[in-house]
């Protein structure tokens, strides 16, 4: 072959290659949006079926079989017996105030921990540190723990939820991280102008912060809103039950019953509406909450893992 020869069969070499790779990336993206967009699908239909189901006529769901698409008929009976039904009522005004108050005290607390942590001038900042890493490997238990809530008569009151678990470890290692992320300029700008401790974590730190701090707080605020657990363990009077532990109760015990009042036909049909009814009546606020969060959640992350 001529060098003539070999000078035009390379760009045609080539050309073929660029079309090979175009045509896999092609292939490439289809499959890779076809399986994307069936894990969504697997994803969310769980929730759609509760949804769907809630949204049907008792007798018409227990007679259908297979996939649910649709609602089968059309009813709110579910929701209304559900919203009538003082435990549930009074369930999300105990789960409300243990969101918001827990999670304020989560919040002031983190970041005032957050930041002490940040001082290069603390003596004594890895030995803290090293403390609160150990807390998150070791811990002494449920029994130690009960006994130091009922110690302290904080049996069957918000406190035994809301001061145990006032601050995460992770979350705070998460915010100092961020702390530490940031210009120290702004810090001596702020130190110049006469700015104590205070003002700087307040005006500087919280806004500069503010992603991360925004991710935290909904980690804190869904933790208390499904938290059922020690709430089973340290109430005992009903009326400071959780949505969650009446939840549990709706799903795990079957106890609709309180629902179920003036109904004399197709109780069990009525009650399988409940429950799912239940299920998005907990669930519901939730996820209304996230899409207005979700903007910060990578910028969040992020930033709380730069160091310097």
């Amino acid at each position: 072959m001529t060098n003539l020869d070999t000078t035009i069969s390379r760009p045609a070499t080539v050309g073929r290659a660029e079309g090979f790779n175009r045509l896999g990336g092609q292939v490439f993206d289809i499959f890779n949006a076809v399986l994307l967009l069936t894990l969504c699908a697997i994803t969310f239909y769980p929730f759609w079926y509760v949804l769907a189901a809630s949204l049907s006529d008792p007798a018409q769901l227990a007679a259908h079989r297979g996939l649910l698409l649709l609602p089968q008929g059309f009813s709110l009976d579910a929701f209304e017996r559900v919203w009538s039904n003082p435990a549930v009522r009074q369930g999300y005004l105990n789960t409300l105030i243990i969101v918001i108050g827990g999670t304020a005290i989560n919040m002031v607390l983190t970041c005032f921990g957050a930041y002490a942590l940040s001082r290069k001038r603390l003596s004594v900042e890895k030995p803290l540190m090293l403390l609160i890493v150990f807390t998150m490997f070791f811990s002494g238990g449920l029994v130690p723990q009960y006994l130091l809530v009922r110690n302290l008569n904080l049996l069957d009151s918000f406190g035994a939820i809301l001061l145990p678990f006032a601050v995460s470890a992770w979350n705070l290692i998460i915010l100092r991280t961020a702390f530490n992320a940031l210009p120290k300029d702004y810090e001596d700008a702020a130190r110049v102008d006469g700015a104590g401790h205070f003002t700087i974590l307040w005006r500087v730190y919280v806004p500069l912060c503010a992603p991360t701090l925004a991710v935290i707080g909904l980690f804190y605020a869904v933790s208390h809103w499904n938290g059922y657990f020690y709430a089973m363990v340290y109430f005992s009077d009903r009326d400071m039950f959780p949505l969650q532990l009446v939840l549990r109760e709706v799903l795990v015990a079957s106890n609709t019953e309180s629902m179920m009042t003036g109904i004399a036909a197709n109780r069990a049909e009525l009650g399988q509406t409940v429950k799912y009814a239940t299920i998005i009546a907990a669930t519901l606020p939730v996820l209304a909450v996230y899409p207005f969060l979700q903007r910060y959640f990578v910028q969040g992350m992020m930033v709380g893992g730069i160091k310097e």
